[in-house]
C-alpha cells in the first residue's frame, strides 16, 4: 500500500508499498517524489515499507516518521507452519532522516500520529498468522508498531490507516475518545482478507464492522487488504459512504 497526499502545506507519502513499483506508478501519474516533504510508514511490514530504499535514493530531504517499534522482527506463518520474515530492511539503519515516535506525536498543526490502540474489538482474524520474535521465541504480534495519521484541513478531519491490524473499529473508537468526534473521512485497508491463506473474514463479522462504520457518519475509502468480497459486503451496508481505491485512483476532499 502507498498513498500520495497533497494538502495545502504538505506533499506526503503514507507508506511506500512492497518494492520500487510505487516510484514507477508515481512517474506514470506525474508525481514528483523528489518534492515530497515527509513520509509516514504505518507499520513494520515490508508491504508498507519495502519501497523505502528507493524513496531515499530519489528524495534527499524528507524525514520518515516511524513508530519506535517499526524495525522489530516480524513474521507471517505459512500454511505448513514455517515462519517467513516480513519486516523492514535492517540495512536502512541507522538513518538520520528517520524520526521514531511513540504513542502520540504532533508533527504540526495539520498532521498528527497516534498508536497504542487498545480494545481488540472485531480484530482481523488474519492477525493469528502474524508473529514477532521475542528472544528465541515467536509470539503473536501485538501491533504496537502500527500508527495512524490524522490530517486536519478546511474543517475536515481525515483518518489514514495502513492495514488496521488493531481493528478498524478499535482505531475509530480510539480516535473518537481522543477527538470527541468522528473523522469526516477514513482512508486505508481494513485487513478483512488474508492473502497468504486466501481467506476472507467471516461475513457476520464484516456485517458487524459495517454497522459500526455506518453509525459514524464518516465517508470511507478502503483498499489493499480489505478484499473484494468483504468490500462488497461493506458496500451493501454503507452504500455511497464507502468506495474502493486501487492503483491510480484519485480522491479530492
Amino acid at each position: 500500500m502507498d498513498l500520495y497526499i497533497e494538502t495545502k502545506n504538505h506533499k506526503l507519502l503514507f507508506d511506500t508499498g512492497a518494492s520500487s513499483l510505487f516510484a514507477e506508478n508515481a512517474r506514470k501519474m506525474q508525481v514528483d517524489l523528489s518534492a515530497v516533504d515527509l513520509v509516514i510508514i504505518s507499520h513494520g511490514h515490508y508491504d508498507h515499507g519495502g519501497g523505502l530504499k528507493t524513496f531515499l535514493s530519489i528524495n534527499t530531504k524528507a524525514n520518515v516518521y516511524l513508530n519506535k517499534e517499526a524495525f522489530g522482527k516480524y513474521y507471517s506463518s505459512k500454511p505448513n507452519g514455517e515462519k517467513r520474515y516480513i519486516g523492514l530492511d535492517d540495512a536502512l539503519m541507522p538513518n538520520g532522516r528517520f524520526v521514531f515516535v511513540r504513542e502520540h506525536h504532533v508533527i504540526d498543526e495539520d498532521l498528527e500520529l497516534f498508536s497504542n490502540v487498545k480494545g481488540g474489538k472485531l480484530n482481523p482474524s488474519g492477525n493469528r498468522d502474524l508473529f514477532m520474535a521475542a528472544s528465541s521465541l515467536f509470539v503473536p504480534d501485538d501491533f504496537a508498531h502500527e500508527q495512524n495519521l490524522i490530517i486536519r484541513e478546511d474543517g475536515n478531519t481525515v483518518l489514514i490507516v495502513g492495514c488496521a491490524h488493531n481493528g478498524i473499529v478499535s482505531i475509530i473508537e480510539h480516535f473518537h475518545e481522543k477527538e470527541k468526534n468522528q473523522p469526516s473521512h477514513v482512508i486505508g485497508g481494513f485487513h478483512l482478507y488474508n492473502r497468504s491463506a486466501n481467506r476472507h473474514e467471516d461475513f457476520g463479522v464484516v456485517a458487524e464492522i459495517g454497522d459500526h462504520l455506518f453509525s459514524t457518519g464518516s465517508k470511507f475509502y478502503t483498499c489493499h487488504c480489505t478484499g473484494v468480497k468483504p468490500y462488497e459486503s461493506l458496500k451493501s451496508i454503507l452504500g455511497d459512504k464507502v468506495d474502493y481505491l486501487q492503483t491510480g485512483s484519485q480522491v479530492m476532499i
